[in-house]
């Protein structure tokens, strides 16, 4: 093997220790024979599924974050009545519990496999579900995180969200994973966590338990069995580049006093004090639709109300951006969402449900007028997935006629960034879901691992759109937003804010780091570090050339 293997580095820090492995999924003896009848057998697979619904929930409270938000929409998959009744059509034709499982869980794999590739992310979840349930019918122990009693790299070829939600920092010490992009769920759980992390790495199937390596989250490599002087020095660094982020406090500003807003994204309740607690000027993404998730039937206007006014109390006196509802695609809702739409990425999804349902974004900001009336936040209201300038203005003009002075629009799709000048003449603001937009400026899967290159946020191509539409801004005298998985990258920060970028929202565990790489340079060095990135060949390229040339803290 050699001296290091490399991959996506999307959670920066370096850390060093010993691998373990995930451990292995539950098999399922090919003669096991149903021990009833199928009543009985069906019973026992849809008590499996319950208790890992129930699981996900209880861990979705635990954790906060936006790891409840990932959890709560993994547990609704898991009480999906279309999976039940595939294991009722399964134990009909005698199968067992477990073999019935198997089979329900094989056939909605293919299902999402063949919807498209965006659905496709959902895959690993859906293999997380089925181990959970099989063990639970077999009584064997849930497979998952190693627990060997001292702190250790983990090394997986994937890792679903509840896996990674519940990782405790002080164990585990850094995330290492065959397959995942920069915007898969590992790399968003990992980041707000604060772990280093490498996915897509490319060899890491054969790292041995036991062996050493030191991971550098940030560059994206992992050093197998490195000297100890190697290891001395690549510490002191990491300390050294804490110890400077641990000091700043404050508005965003670069070294000569360049203002950019720092933000916070948020989701469920549950980590809303937390969030409240950073020291951010606001928040930049307020999802909305954890709301709406694992339930059958849309929420009152007074639950989105007293929903709403608990995040607008919290961040009082603060900026607070909010996401009206982003339902469908991998967020499908079963009071709105069609099941069999051919290719949901590209379908009825973000603003486009009010084409099907327009009362239901009505009641939405009706409730979101009511909570802001009734707090001080400064409220702001941001549509998801529009695509033409017309979406965007009369989005605008339903937030204004309901007392909701500042609204803008989400650039995830590059029509919108392409026609930036025109979009933001109907609105307020624009903000960059830099996520969604490389996936569909690149046509490319966000967790296919062969791929995960083309969504890495430093490609070129994906700057170049950030550049288009921060212009824009700077035309027409409004802000412009970068609230994708792009703005809590330290390294990053200063090349968006050299194409214009006027905010950036982001994990609250980012914001401190963030801050200080802002305050390392100023508005001319942030400038020539992004062109250094625009002129790059590919997103690699493009880092090292910045790494190369910015500016030590």
């Amino acid at each position: 093997m050699a001296d290091e293997l490399t991959g996506l580095g999307v959670s920066p820090g370096v850390a060093y220790g010993t691998v373990l492995r995930m451990a292995a999924p539950p098999v399922v003896p090919a003669d096991l024979r149903p021990e009833g009848d199928a009543a009985s057998e069906t019973a026992a697979a849809l008590r499996a599924l319950e208790q890992v619904a129930a699981f996900l929930d209880a861990k979705a409270a635990q954790v906060g974050g936006e790891a409840a938000g990932v959890l709560l929409a993994q547990g609704m998959m898991a009480r999906d009545p279309s999976l039940s009744d595939a294991v009722a059509a399964a134990t009909a034709q005698g199968d067992s519990a477990a073999h019935a499982l198997v089979a329900a869980f094989d056939l909605f794999r293919s299902a999402l496999a063949a919807a498209g590739p965006y659905m496709a992310e959902r895959v690993a979840d859906l293999d997380d579900l089925k181990n959970r349930a099989v063990a639970g019918v077999l009584g064997l122990p849930v497979p998952g995180v190693p627990e060997p009693g001292h702190p250790f790299v983990l090394v997986a070829g994937d890792l679903a969200p509840a896996d990674t939600a519940g990782l405790d920092p002080s164990v585990v010490l850094a995330l290492v994973t065959e397959e995942g992009g920069p915007t898969s769920h590992t790399a968003i759980l990992a980041k707000s966590l604060g772990l280093p992390a490498v996915v897509a790495c490319q060899g890491a199937g054969a790292l041995a338990d036991g062996q050493a390596v030191l991971v550098d989250g940030g560059a994206g490599v992992v050093l197998l069995s490195p000297e100890d002087a190697v290891v001395r020095q690549a510490l002191a660094t990491e300390q050294a580049r804490r110890d400077v982020f641990a000091r700043s406090s404050g508005p965003g500003r670069t070294a000569d006093g360049h203002a950019v807003q720092l933000l916070v994204n948020i989701g469920a309740d549950s980590g809303l004090a937390a969030a409240a607690m950073v020291d951010a000027e606001g928040v930049g993404l307020f999802r909305t639709e954890f709301l709406f998730l694992d339930r059958p039937d849309e929420p009152t206007v007074e639950e989105q109300q007293a929903s709403y006014t608990r995040v607008f109390e919290a961040f009082a006196g603060r900026k607070v951006v909010v996401r009206t509802l982003d339902a469908g695609a991998d967020k499908p809702l079963a009071f709105i969402t069609v099941a069999d739409e051919p290719n949901p990425a590209l379908g009825v999804r973000g603003l486009r449900t009010a084409r099907r349902m327009p009362e239901l974004l009505d009641r939405q900001l009706d409730a979101l007028a009511a909570a802001a009336r009734r707090t001080g936040a400064q409220v702001w209201v941001m549509a998801p997935m529009v695509s033409t300038p017309k979406e965007a203005a009369d989005f605008a003009v339903l937030c204004k006629a309901r007392g909701l002075p500042v609204a803008g629009s989400m650039v995830e799709v590059p029509a919108a960034a392409l026609r930036a000048s025109q979009v933001l003449a109907g609105c307020d603001f624009l903000s960059l879901g830099t996520n969604d937009l490389a996936q569909y400026a690149f046509a490319s899967d966000r967790m296919a691992g062969e791929l995960a290159e083309l969504l890495d946020p430093w490609q070129p191509a994906l700057l170049e759109l950030v550049r288009l539409t921060a212009a824009a801004g700077i035309e027409h005298g409004k802000p412009v937003g970068v609230c994708g998985e792009a703005a809590s990258d330290p390294l990053l920060a200063p090349v968006l804010v050299g194409l214009g970028v006027t905010s950036l929202s982001m994990a609250p565990g980012s914001v401190a780091e963030v801050r200080a790489a802002l305050a390392g340079q100023t508005k001319a060095d942030c400038e020539r570090l992004a062109a250094l990135a625009l002129a790059a060949c590919d997103g690699r390229e493009a880092r090292a050339a910045v790494a190369a040339a910015v500016r030590p803290a």
